[in-house]
């Protein structure tokens, strides 16, 4: 039976939801590293609960294209407005930072750029291509804004060639308009499968619970990016980044993210990491497997 909670009950965070402080030589090492250069991590700036065990694991997530995005998605923490000038030394910069760093696996993500004609897609390419030089061993995924669905544009990143390209349909249909308001379901479906058609080795996606989806709605979202020849989904929890930010409408359970993985599983995707505090780069180093 779907159940979505009543939105006038009170909500406080579960036990589930709490985690540990990052612990560790490898973190601490790196924590070190990244407050001498001032390097940029999302890991750091959004406070991921996963930052010890993924640095731990040597991986690591940054952020191109600047810190303010050209939409304005209800659940996203990133600053809405006229975004900055674009860096052209950013490739280099990012890719210094992951050898400083020493990191194995990287994932690489941005800010949607609908100003740019291009929409940030050379300086993606350029940033993969500079990571490939300086460091030949790490491992890469990109996890891309749809590009309006615009293929040619869309084709940079299938050259740039990483291993896993990811995107994210962030939640269900019925709730598309609401939460990701300059986007469109379909349209990322679309991208999804494109990436996939033009022969990308891994494709991904990710969907957060408790907007008040139901749990068929999860299911179809999950069918309907499997019936897209995605490789990989993420399920995690939604957590409220301010008050003027969409609210949570309820916690799943543990055992509800158990019952999407298997159910997952069952579907043919090649990975599912699902569980409350999962977030689009948790485990992604395994995901190339």
């Amino acid at each position: 039976m779907d159940t979505v909670l009543d939105n006038n009950l009170p909500i406080g965070k579960p036990k589930w939801l709490k985690v540990k402080l990052p612990i560790g030589q490898k973190y601490t090492e790196l924590r070190g590293l990244v407050d001498k250069y001032k390097l940029n991590t999302i890991c750091t700036s959004g406070s991921c609960p996963n930052m010890g065990e993924c640095w731990g694991e040597g991986t690591a997530t940054f952020m191109i294209l600047g810190n303010i995005c050209t939409r304005s998605c209800g659940f996203c923490g990133v600053k809405t407005g006229r975004p900055e000038t674009v860096d052209w030394d950013e490739p280099e910069k990012v890719a210094r930072s992951i050898k400083i760093m020493n990191i194995k696996h990287a994932v690489i993500t941005s800010v949607d750029r609908d100003d740019l004609k291009d929409m940030g897609s050379i300086i993606w390419y350029e940033t993969v291509q500079a990571i490939r030089r300086m460091n030949p061993e790490t491992t890469l995924e990109t996890l891309i804004p749809d590009f309006q669905g615009n293929e040619k544009i869309i084709d940079r990143i299938v050259a740039a060639n990483p291993e896993v390209v990811s995107h994210n349909v962030e939640t269900v249909r019925r709730l598309t308009r609401e939460v990701r308001i300059q986007a469109k379901y379909d349209r990322s479906l679309a991208v999804l499968k494109y990436l996939k058609q033009q022969g990308v080795h891994r494709t991904k996606s990710g969907i957060m619970l408790g907007l008040g989806e139901t749990e068929e709605e999860v299911i179809q979202t999950m069918q309907d990016l499997r019936d897209n020849d995605v490789d990989i989904v993420t399920i995690g929890q939604y957590l409220q980044p301010s008050k003027k930010h969409l609210p949570v409408k309820f916690f799943v359970t543990p055992e509800q993210f158990e019952k999407y993985e298997k159910i997952g599983k069952e579907m043919g995707f090649r990975h599912v990491e699902s569980g409350a505090l999962v977030r689009s780069s948790y485990h992604a180093e395994k995901h190339i497997l």
